[in-house]
């Protein structure tokens, strides 16, 4: 039988991985037939009591190991960490609190099974979720796909389903320091399709991904991808640099033709400031760059394991 791994991350979730676990263990009976299954609990540093609660669940079921971090390396890391420890025929990657459902596990598998090597979700929100929600999650597909050549379609999710052989490639060759995975998925290749589903609101907890962490998300992706911010920079530049040629050009012909320059020390300081703070903009884009750039020489490992517990045969 296929053996497939399951990827969860999990960061202060302690009130909803039980419920999670026994939702999906209940999910996949149907298919224990045809597959063997291994969950990959990966704890980033919590402060709550999810590891206790991790440790329950692997006491239970052989077919738990929980990789404790040690410290807080984020959501895509702790991606990265669960599919270098997999080894199955594929690999399903979801979040622990139940916006992905598990019901849509069969259907990942039935798209493996026709070929697919990844099998992507993209998500439609509950009625039930927020306006601030839906807002946020379609400007920061429409920014994505503004600034960067490769385009996400709006809704993809960080629930999917992927090969060994695509797993194998990220084991051994995709090494960024700060991975953009829904934009790798996608920049692979391969034979891949696409499953709707509809996102219900969280089981419990709050969501991680607040307004200024769901920007610097997308500033990764941007950063990971696309060159196009520093192409727009230089652009401005020159055309700045352009009508200050021409500006200069009007005043020595009226210097000429007046006899003084004319008064204009409000639109002077307007242009000074504006310039300003287009330069400081722009540093901060090169900044970008090179931070991420840093990052990569550094080449530090992407994330530290502290502890492995491995699921026990329960008595």
């Amino acid at each position: 039988m296929k053996l497939i791994d399951f990827v969860l991350p999990v960061y202060n979730e302690e009130d909803g991985i039980a419920q999670f676990h026994r939702e999906l263990v209940s999910a996949l009976e149907p298919l224990r037939a045809l597959y063997r299954f291994r969950f990959i609990y990966v704890l980033d540093r919590s402060t709550d009591a999810s590891l206790m609660v991790l440790r329950r669940i692997a006491e239970e079921s052989s077919e738990v190991t929980v990789l404790h971090l040690s410290r807080r390396f984020g959501h895509q890391m702790s991606l990265v960490a669960g599919i270098e420890r997999s080894s199955g025929d594929a690999v399903v990657m979801m979040d622990t609190d139940l916006q992905h459902p598990p019901a849509v596990v069969a259907e990942l598998l039935a798209r493996f099974e026709e070929g697919f090597e990844v099998v992507h979700t993209v998500r439609a929100y509950d009625a039930r979720i927020g306006t601030v929600k839906r807002l946020t999650s379609v400007l920061f597909y429409r920014l994505q796909n503004a600034l960067s050549p490769v385009e996400i379609k709006q809704g993809v999710a960080d629930f999917r389903l992927i090969s060994k052989r695509v797993a194998t490639l990220f084991r051994t060759s995709i090494r960024e320091q700060n991975q953009f995975l829904r934009g790798l998925f996608s920049w692979v290749g391969f034979r891949s399709a696409e499953i709707r589903f509809v996102s219900p609101p969280r089981a419990a907890g709050s969501t991680k991904y607040r307004p200024l962490r769901l920007f610097a998300f997308a500033a990764t992706g941007i950063v990971s991808f696309s060159k196009l911010p520093l192409r727009i920079a230089a652009l401005v530049g020159f055309m700045i640099a352009a009508l200050s040629g021409l500006y200069g050009i009007w005043l020595l012909t009226k210097m000429v033709l007046v006899g003084h320059f004319p008064p204009g020390y409000t639109s002077l300081i307007l242009v000074v400031l504006g310039v300003g703070g287009l330069q400081l903009m722009f540093l901060g884009i090169i900044g970008e760059y090179l931070g991420s750039i840093f990052d990569e020489v550094k080449r530090r490992p992407l994330y530290i394991v502290d502890e492995i517990i491995e699921g026990a045969t329960p008595r």
